[in-house]
């Protein structure tokens, strides 16, 4: 498991990038199912379309992002001595 986070969590910058995009993907479709109420209903489905799409982008940056924090938590020796030190 470790090996997976640190796979996955091994550029927070990247990730943290990936997540805005998908973020901003899904403002654009929300744009479109605005313009889609006011106009052609098809616009609203292609606003669905791009949110489901923003959904999978931003939670594999969060994803990534996550994995970077845990694989901190789990490998931080001042946090592990502690933990040893309060077992004795």
């Amino acid at each position: 498991m470790n090996n997976l986070l640190a796979k996955l969590g091994q550029d927070p910058k990247r990730s943290l990038s990936i997540f805005l995009r998908g973020l901003g993907l899904f403002i654009l479709g929300m744009f479109f199912i605005a313009v889609g109420y006011f106009n052609h209903h098809l616009w609203q489905v292609v606003g669905l379309i791009i949110i489901a799409l923003a959904c999978l982008i931003a939670a594999w940056g969060y994803l990534g992002i996550f994995a970077n924090r845990w694989f901190n938590i789990l490998n931080n020796p001042k946090l592990n001595k502690r933990k040893s030190s309060n077992k004795k």
